[in-house]
């Protein structure tokens, strides 16, 4: 175990010498706009795009600046957070008071709907940017606000949540994968409030009910009756989200909740066996684990990594710590661009990565991952 966990601290040295040394300093800079917000995507050659603004990126964005002291980063994190969520209650906001999913590259709506998935990020935003400076209060205030708005707007009389207001089908698990983080993270920042736990256990029972088969196969779409939605999308599985799912599970089981824990395992193992190819975590396959979009995406890659830490943490099971050192080898293919700091986005079935922008969502998954090798790195 000693070489493995030799393996496990030298890359996460690399990540997070990259993290901290070009990723913050560029996206704190070049991907922040000085009229509102961040910017959407850089080009590879590190200027920013004059894209519609996704509601998401603005919460994960301040998520990321708020991780950032946590992680080593000596910028403006309390400075970065309050530009972004500023922004976003000034841009995205509807009077019902969520927010909308899509604004303009001249900050004029384009999307009107309210997404459930850009809720989580600003609960997940709100609940991180509460430890920051003097915006405790006011922080916990928003989260709580917008938490009680979601409930009341969103969430289905027999149980789950809508994809968002108007409501669509099929229905979908993603959302739900989100409100878990958001609620997990209300629950360890905020201890005495009464609302996150409980809501935490609610989603995470209801996940393990309704989203998986009996082969550990966690699924993505669904109809009203929460059954797997027919034909080839109720099929659909990404092995990015089984990782994702595997993740939060296993911080919320602990060992509390055994049977949940098992869960989670076998989602880590089924997937590793069969939704990687090559050392990287396939974007899409069907639920027999043949491919339905082979290429590879960066983001499945952390989740894979995410997964593989928390589970050696856990079980200090020689085998996860493997997995997590693949993983991070796997990232470094992605982050090897011309300008440090900036990031591919997808390698294509044949293992050629595809020349394109950065996409900035992609950051939360980064920082989230780099903290999650780190606190498997000081393991004792």
């Amino acid at each position: 175990m000693d070489d493995a966990h030799a393996t496990i601290k030298s890359r996460h040295r690399e990540l997070c010498s990259w993290l901290l040394d070009a990723a913050y300093p560029l996206w704190s800079t070049k991907g922040v706009d000085p009229a509102g917000g961040y910017f959407e995507r850089l080009g590879q050659d590190g200027r920013p795009l004059p894209d519609k603004r996704r509601s998401r990126v603005t919460p994960r964005q301040a998520y990321c600046f708020a991780m950032g002291p946590s992680l080593g980063w000596r910028g403006d994190a309390e400075g970065l957070v309050q530009h972004g969520l500023e922004f976003w209650y000034a841009k995205f906001q509807r009077t019902d008071g969520l927010f909308r999913t899509l604004i303009n590259a001249d900050f004029s709506v384009a999307d009107d709907r309210a997404v459930t998935y850009d809720q989580a990020f600003g609960l997940l935003a709100f609940s991180l940017g509460a430890t920051l400076g003097d915006w405790r209060a006011v922080r916990e205030r928003e989260a709580i606000e917008l938490l009680q708005t979601v409930i009341k707007l969103t969430k289905r009389p027999t149980g789950g949540f809508e994809n968002g207001v108007p409501t669509s089908l099929p229905l979908e698990s993603n959302p739900h994968m989100h409100l878990f983080e958001a609620t997990l993270a209300g629950a360890e920042l905020c201890t005495e409030c009464t609302l996150w736990r409980p809501l935490a256990d609610e989603i995470a029972e209801f996940a393990l009910a309704h989203f998986l088969d009996g082969n550990g196969v966690l699924h993505e779409f669904f109809d009203t009756d929460w059954k797997f939605a027919p034909g080839i999308p109720g099929r659909i599985v990404e092995p990015g989200h089984q990782f994702e799912w595997a993740w939060l599970l296993l911080r919320w089981a602990g060992d509390r909740h055994p049977k949940a824990r098992a869960a989670a395992l076998k989602m880590i193992e089924v997937t590793e066996a069969n939704g990687v190819k090559d050392g990287l975590a396939l974007q899409q396959v069907l639920d027999d684990f043949s491919p339905h979009d082979p290429s590879a995406r960066l983001w499945p890659q952390t989740e894979r990594l995410k997964a593989a830490a928390l589970a050696a943490r856990l079980t200090g099971e020689k085998k996860y710590y493997a997995m997590a050192a693949s993983a991070a080898d796997a990232l470094q293919r992605y982050l090897a661009t011309p300008i440090p700091g900036l990031w591919y986005d997808r390698i294509d079935p044949n293992g050629r990565i595809i020349e394109e922008p950065a996409p900035a969502s992609t950051f939360y998954h980064l920082v989230v991952a780099v903290a999650e090798i780190g606190a498997l790195a000081r393991m004792p």
